[in-house]
């Protein structure tokens, strides 16, 4: 009885022990900034090595058809981007030229905003045929319903900070 109430205590001093060290190491990493990260889909590349000519006092794109915009200020792709940032896009010929992980700009269905540009994070299909669902990093949930490829206006190619 004596050994068993000895092994008890034994054990529940480990326990404690072991769950003292993983709290302190979550504590530290949180404390220091340092996470375990998860692997994310980055964008697919839309412009070759090739196409980026670098020079002593400037740099040249040779895609053709390229837009700008600048970024409003929704914080919803934080901390890829934010208000002010400038961006590179082209106008998607066709569905395949949009991945999963690549960030689009869309017109909302029903919505009072224009555009919205949030990262692709799934491709799927329906009996309306292929849709893309769309999240911004800093977004907890995706947004609401299916976007068509018809309501996809251009695929970010470049931020410029």
């Amino acid at each position: 009885m004596f050994k068993l109430k000895i092994l008890s205590w034994i054990l529940v001093f480990l326990a404690g022990f072991v769950t003292a060290g993983i709290l302190f190491l979550a504590q530290s990493a949180s404390a220091t900034g340092s996470v375990v990260a998860y692997d994310q889909y980055s964008p697919q590349n839309h412009v070759t090595e090739d196409q980026i000519l670098v020079y002593k006092d400037r740099v040249v794109l040779d895609v053709p058809d390229v837009k700008w915009a600048s970024i409003a200020d929704t914080n919803s792709m934080d901390p890829f981007f934010d208000s002010g940032a400038n961006v590179l896009q082209i106008i998607p010929q066709f569905p395949s030229d949009i991945a999963v992980g690549d960030v689009v700009s869309y017109s909302p269905q029903g919505s009072p905003a224009k555009h919205i540009i949030h990262r692709v994070v799934y491709i799927g299909e329906d009996e309306e045929g292929l849709y893309f669902i769309l999240k911004g990093d800093n977004n907890a949930v995706s947004d609401p319903g299916k976007v068509r490829f018809e309501q996809i206006d251009r695929v970010l190619i470049g931020v410029i900070y």
